[in-house]
């Protein structure tokens, strides 16, 4: 056994003495599922294969998905859940594109804010020993902030959609300002679309190429046309919005300020945070010093809506050794309209066995 293989078996036995119920999960997954949930995006990070009678597969990128779908099918509630095993990942640097994962997934209606604490704590204690840096942020307050801004619905469900893309969101965001090469090059192309009618830009433009019908090309520059109607996002919001991506401080320190902006449309999303803040000192950890980053899990699956943890390595070179969060509308995706509030969190026993190598 390897010290990988050793170490994922002592952290799954010790979430399990918390009462998790081990499960397990199919290698093969249904592409079709994790297609509809993340879009095209997701076959640039997953192993996708075709079966003749299953149809498209992709190689499990994570266990989440997968336990989520067997709960949502009849698991009692509250649940508990816990699970180890490989996954695999596409990766365009050196990384591991098979690696195991240990991981710990909670359902519960009663109290959300215990229920985030109960997982950050639970990891706190599973990763002491380890020089770690833990780091806390939350999607659930860029999202409120995005609800709030004064622009189409048609702009903020892009917005939405691309926040977990860091750099796309932003040049959405300067577009939708009026700012930035996006910004001009919408510009010339709304000026194209204005000179002649749809049909007619169509039969200009030759061969049909692509997949796309002359219907959906028309109702794509209708769209287009009607978003320049659009006002601009207002430079107050647009700079506030880009102050709170900039935000990392001591938890208590970033709602202090968050409350300080005045953002009414934040003020749910920061009640939540400030009673799980309250549930994580009651569990036992310093929130004095915990660090709260705004933009943080911003850049992995798009499932998580609330709030979001890691725990890093002083290393720049390896990846988070534990990330997790919470991600309450997907089981409502999944349980097809039936929901549950819960949370959950992964652990990579690789990175562990190579910090305990150093």
């Amino acid at each position: 056994m390897t010290r990988e293989e050793a170490l994922a078996a002592e952290l799954l036995a010790e979430i399990g003495a918390t009462g998790a119920q081990p499960v397990a999960a199919d290698i093969l997954q249904p592409a079709e599922t994790l297609l509809d949930l993340y879009g095209e995006d997701i076959r640039a990070r997953a192993y996708v294969t075709d079966d003749p009678r299953m149809g498209e597969m992709m190689l499990r990128p994570d266990f989440t998905v997968p336990v989520v779908q067997a709960h949502m099918q009849g698991g009692a509630e509250p649940a508990r859940y816990c699970y180890a095993g490989p996954v695999f990942r596409k990766q365009a640097s050196g990384r591991a594109r098979e690696y195991l994962q240990v991981g710990f997934e909670l359902f519960a209606r009663a109290d959300p804010a215990r229920a985030d604490a109960e997982v950050f704590a639970l990891f706190a204690r599973l990763l002491q020993g380890y020089e770690l840096r833990p780091v806390t942020g939350d999607i659930g307050i860029l999202k409120a902030a995005v609800a709030g801004l004064q622009t189409s619905d048609d702009r903020k469900a892009a917005l939405m959609r691309h926040i977990w893309r860091p750099r796309r969101f932003r040049a959405l965001l300067e577009r939708m300002g009026g700012r930035g090469p996006l910004a001009e090059a919408r510009a010339e192309l709304v000026a194209r679309l204005r000179h002649a009618p749809a049909a007619t830009l169509i039969a200009e433009a030759g061969q049909m190429v692509g997949l796309r019908s002359e219907a959906e090309i028309e109702a794509r520059i209708a769209r287009v046309l009607a978003d320049a109607e659009t006002p601009l996002i207002p430079q107050e919001q647009h700079a506030a919005l880009e102050a709170l991506l900039a935000l990392a401080a001591p938890a208590p320190q970033a709602l202090a300020e968050m409350r300080a902006r005045d953002w009414p449309a934040l003020a749910p999303a920061l009640d939540r945070l400030d009673a799980r803040l309250d549930a994580l000192s009651d569990a036992g950890v310093d929130v004095e010093r915990l660090p709260f980053e705004a933009s943080f899990g911003r850049t992995t699956m798009e499932y998580y809506d609330g709030f979001v943890f890691g725990f890093l390595p002083a290393r720049d070179d390896l990846p988070p050794v534990a990330t997790g969060g919470r991600y309450d509308a997907l089981t409502a995706v999944l349980g097809q309209g039936r929901a549950i509030p819960a949370v959950g969190g992964v652990i990579r026993p690789a990175i562990l066995a190579q910090l305990e190598g150093i």
